[in-house]
């Protein structure tokens, strides 16, 4: 199972502008990838560059993509944790581009063995029901998505905060009244309080009967999680903060969070996302999956590795809701309301349209 070639492709999804605390995305930076092996066939690999939070673009994921590629030619794509070794070693950091080549590799490695993604990597086929995410706008505007939100059977919402703590408070009391106590509430303030702020935020918000809240402060502050978790009446959900099996292991050691969301674009994919994984569980912290802006394609390979982890109870899978205008994906995980219907199909079961790609700017190496 040699490679033999590989296309990249610069997947540029045009959306309505989404914002979170740390900026407003006009457009999905994605990259999506074909790894080639002997007899012909391929595994794909998505990623969506998320600059504010991973430090990549998608120019940057394209270049190292294509020394990637170089750097695969004629390797085993059997050896998933070699390949990814050289991808590491050649260069630090860089997650979220390495996080499409390691995906491929599964793909692969699932259609081999002639068995859906989930199943060659151990698990059963069950429901999972996503939240569905609203961007920071003012508090009336945000209560008046939550209530469309609530007409269309959205059944947990997760609430983009950061910007202002005292506007944060009051975005969460509006959106709790014109919701009513049924709907499931989350926060995610992604790094945009200070300490004083979020203890402020945490406490105040706590009347609103609210599920967690993902990455209160910045990451360069995780020293000052374990007090702000002892002081929070919602538990505490890190994020940015952990990229690595590693990151788990410091953060959960010093009782600073009480979940972890896996993102395959922070720990470089499916590989670590295991590791990530092993370690909560390992601790009795569960984990939510995640991800940036990616199509149906990236996200089919995130639900293959949620159900085939137990572990991971909590679904953040709205990705291409956010505000995508196109769908260029072939197959692929479908949406029941909220629910996700993953393919049966041998590996993820997604592929990207021909029709679109045609107009991508590509390279074959």
């Amino acid at each position: 199972m040699r490679i033999t070639k590989i296309a990249v492709y610069k997947f540029s999804i045009p959306m309505h502008p989404f914002t979170i605390a740390t900026g407003t995305m006009e457009y999905a930076q994605n990259i999506f990838i074909r790894v080639f092996i002997e007899d012909g066939s391929y595994g794909v690999g998505e990623c969506s560059a998320f600059p504010m939070i991973v430090g990549e673009t998608q120019a940057t994921c394209y270049e190292l993509a294509k020394d990637f590629a170089g750097l695969w030619k004629k390797k085993d794509a059997r050896d998933i944790e070699g390949r990814m070794t050289e991808l590491h070693q050649y260069t630090a950091f860089n997650n979220t581009i390495k996080s499409a080549f390691d995906m491929a590799l599964h793909d692969i490695a699932a259609k081999q063995a002639g068995q859906p993604l989930y199943a060659y990597l151990g698990g059963k086929l069950k429901s999972l029901e996503t939240d569905l995410t609203i961007g920071i706008d003012s508090p009336s505007v945000m209560a008046e998505i939550a209530l469309e939100f609530k007409s269309r059977g959205v059944r947990i919402i997760k609430i983009k905060l950061g910007k202002n703590a005292m506007e944060d408070v009051e975005r969460v009391r509006l959106i709790r009244t014109s919701v009513g106590p049924d709907p499931i509430l989350r926060i995610d303030a992604n790094q945009g309080w200070n300490f004083e702020e979020a203890a402020f935020a945490l406490q105040e918000i706590g009347h609103y009967q609210v599920q967690f809240c993902e990455q209160p402060m910045r990451y360069w502050d995780d020293d000052k999680l374990p007090a702000l978790k002892k002081i929070s009446p919602i538990p505490i959900m890190a994020d940015e903060s952990v990229f690595s099996h590693f990151d788990a292991k410091r953060l959960i050691q010093a009782k600073a969070c009480d979940y972890i969301n896996i993102k395959l674009a922070k720990s470089g994919g499916i590989f670590e996302a295991g590791k990530i994984n092993e370690v909560c569980e390992q601790n009795q912290i569960y984990c939510m999956m995640g991800g940036m802006l990616e199509s149906r394609l990236a996200l089919t390979a995130f639900a293959h590795f949620a159900i085939a982890h137990n572990n991971i109870i909590f679904y953040d899978m709205d990705t291409c809701m956010l505000g995508h205008k196109i769908d260029p994906v072939v197959g692929g995980v479908k949406y029941n309301k909220f629910f996700l219907d993953i393919p049966a199909s041998n590996g993820i079961g997604a592929d990207a349209d021909e029709g679109f790609l045609e107009h991508c700017e590509h390279i074959m190496i």
